[in-house]
């Protein structure tokens, strides 16, 4: 400051030193975060941990933007200025502020969550624990970003004296406004506070297979509001998060991703049961896709032409679940075909003498 007023410059030329000063603060401010995360970066390298990088690169941006406002902050204190724009650069700041401390909090809580997905690996055969931190980590981290954008908006607001004002008035006179308001609100809080239950009672998880409203599919994204469900064919799902505590629906992962696959056959009453299931073991245990626990064939019902049989089989997980059934279903069927035609189911019919002297039939 005082190497500039030695220079004797025209007090129309005076902003020219504020520039300066402002511009040496940014270029400062630069310098050191360049220095900051060199050092970090550094350091990360020597670590075996590779969710450091991740994390350095979502607070990167936002790290860089604190920096540059905290070193204008400092120097706009020494700066000569007129009340008008001390009041202006007030109102800014109380502004800025927040929005740059809430991004940088924003993006720290997704480094977290990229950091647990990252360790949470769901492509192993046993996933349940991976699922549910994944779960938490996701729900929780968008209710963490919806109070952290909730909290620095109403921080910047309150810096307006005139919006401040308005607030307290409002909250002093909630009456039927505020009804108004709730009421409007209530389809939304209602999901937000389902998604919060969620959280903790974890009726579902990502990757788990459901059946809602008559659709199989996965959990592919749970949000703070509502569910994607990826069915089948490759169709979603769009469900509200206070529907599956509020109604019944079919959770096939709850506790564990293993399930009991059943086929059903119907044949000749006729039929020979324990050479079918005789067969049925040799495929099963033949599949790569059985996971070596149980398989099992009963005759479960037995109806006025044929009978039914239940083929019971385990496997890892639904997607395997589904295709051992149908190699299953199928390979039973050409055997049947093949080398059991008599298991095929047929209608008999009975030829009786007619007493009149005619021939006539009756079913079987």
């Amino acid at each position: 400051m005082r190497m500039f007023r030695s220079l004797h410059i025209p007090p129309e030329w005076v902003w020219l030193e504020s520039v300066a000063v402002v511009s040496a603060a940014i270029l400062v401010a630069l310098v050191a975060h360049w220095l900051t995360m060199r050092i970090a970066g550094h350091a990360q390298r020597r670590t075996t941990a590779k969710t450091d990088g991740l994390v350095l690169a979502r607070v990167r941006r936002p790290l860089r933007a604190v920096f540059v406002s905290v070193s204008v902050a400092f120097v706009a204190r020494i700066l000569p200025m007129d009340n008008d724009v001390e009041d202006l650069w007030k109102q800014l700041l109380g502004f800025l502020v927040p929005a740059l401390l809430g991004w940088l909090a924003a993006a720290a809580l997704r480094a977290f969550q990229d950091v647990i997905e990252i360790r949470a690996d769901i492509t192993v055969e046993d996933n349940l624990r991976a699922r549910r931190k994944r779960t938490r980590a996701a729900i929780l981290g968008r209710i963490g970003t919806f109070f952290i954008v909730f909290i620095s908006v109403c921080l910047m607001l309150l810096s307006v004296p005139g919006i401040r004002s308005i607030g307290v008035t409002l909250m002093a006179s909630a009456g039927i406004a505020g009804l108004v308001v709730g009421a409007a609100a209530q389809p939304a809080l209602k999901n937000l506070i389902a998604g919060v239950q969620m959280a903790f009672t974890e009726p579902i998880r990502l990757d788990d297979v459901l059946i809602v409203d008559g659709e199989w599919g996965r959990v592919e994204q749970i949000n703070l509001t509502f569910v994607v469900i990826k069915i089948w064919d490759e169709r979603r799902l769009v469900v509200p998060v206070s529907k599956f505590l509020e109604q019944s629906f079919q959770n096939w992962t709850r506790e564990t991703s293993q399930l009991l696959g059943s086929v059903f056959w119907y044949v000749d009453p006729a039929t020979d049961v324990p050479r079918l299931r005789e067969k049925l073991g040799e495929i099963v245990t033949a599949n790569p896709r059985w996971d070596k626990r149980f398989f099992n064939l009963q005759v479960t019902d037995v109806k006025t032409d044929c009978i039914e049989l239940r083929g019971l089989m385990t496997a890892k997980d639904a997607a395997i679940a589904f295709d051992l059934r149908c190699d299953v279903r199928e390979a039973l069927l050409r055997y049947m075909r093949d080398e059991m035609p008599e298991a095929m189911p047929r209608n008999r019919l009975l030829m009786a003498a007619d007493p009149a002297g005619g021939m006539g039939s009756r079913p079987a």
